[in-house]
């Protein structure tokens, strides 16, 4: 909360000091702020729904609301990238006068929120994504108010009114950027793709030097939301007791938990492989 409030009054400021400086460089940077306003409303939103309980409709909870709002942020970031690549075009072809001083005081202060809310969200962005996205909003909003900060004091000092699009054309790349990132990782944990810090031949070798372990086949890997990762698989053993294979079961439990932080898996032993195409197969090919 305390990041959104600093976030939003600078916003404010920069939004104010941008109309009056008629800095493009200003106006982009504050609309920047305005889609960290939102990551942050959004992420707050999204991790209130995701401590509801599950319900029978919902039997995973509401864990994808945040990866539904990242989604979406990413999808206004990308709009707003291009709107700015628009405004930049005509200042180019021509170029309108700009207070070069105006828009250097309101840029430091951008400049100074900016590293007050990395500061907040540094340590949670490695466990959500979508604090993930606002972290990486503010990073980016730190260096272009830096590009806005060097721009206003060529205007300030040599009167180059082109230097303004041209800064917000490498702020609109910045956020372009970041929503390229946001939306593909939102979308292939919508598809339900293997996280990228999981190596699936990798496991499936532990999995097999586990005693009991004959096989291994149909293993799915997926994200719930970030942070939450599951897995299920066949595994084949030999024709035991269910009491017998209890150690087994633990001995794979434990393997997921500790070395690949998988807490949400489900195993289905199998005396007799099920007969359908294996992933070892597939993935040796």
């Amino acid at each position: 909360m305390i990041a959104l409030s600093i976030t939003a009054i600078v916003m404010i400021a920069e939004i104010i000091g941008g109309l009056l400086a008629n800095s493009l460089a200003l106006l982009s940077d504050a609309g920047h702020m305005l889609t960290d306003i939102l990551a942050l409303g959004l992420s707050l939103t999204a991790m209130k729904f995701a401590r509801k309980p599950p319900t029978p409709s919902k039997t995973f909870g509401f864990y994808r609301l945040e990866i539904l709002a990242a989604f979406f942020n990413g999808m206004l970031l990308f709009f707003i990238s291009f709107y700015i690549f628009y405004e930049a075009y005509h200042r180019l072809v021509q170029p309108e006068e700009i207070k070069g001083l105006v828009m250097l005081v309101v840029a430091c202060i951008g400049l100074l929120a900016n590293g007050v809310g990395i500061l907040l969200l540094r340590k949670s962005a490695h466990t959500s994504l979508n604090v993930k996205s606002a972290f990486f909003h503010i990073v980016g909003d730190t260096i272009s108010s830096g590009g806005v900060i060097v721009g206003g004091l060529l205007i300030l000092y040599t009167g180059w009114y082109l230097v303004d699009p041209l800064i917000s054309i490498f702020i609109g790349i910045l956020i372009l950027r970041g929503a390229y990132a946001l939306i593909m990782e939102s979308i292939d944990i919508f598809l339900e793709a293997t996280p990228k810090d999981i190596n699936v031949e990798e496991m499936l070798d532990e999995l097999r030097k586990i005693q009991g372990v004959k096989d291994v086949h149909h293993l799915h890997l997926w994200t719930i939301t970030s942070g939450i990762n599951a897995m299920s698989a066949h595994v084949l053993i030999d024709d035991l007791l269910i009491s017998s294979s209890a150690y087994i079961l633990k001995e794979i439990k434990s393997l997921l938990r500790n070395k690949y932080r998988i807490e949400h898996s489900t195993i289905q032993f199998e005396s007799k492989a099920c007969g359908d195409d294996l992933l070892q197969d597939h993935v040796r090919r």
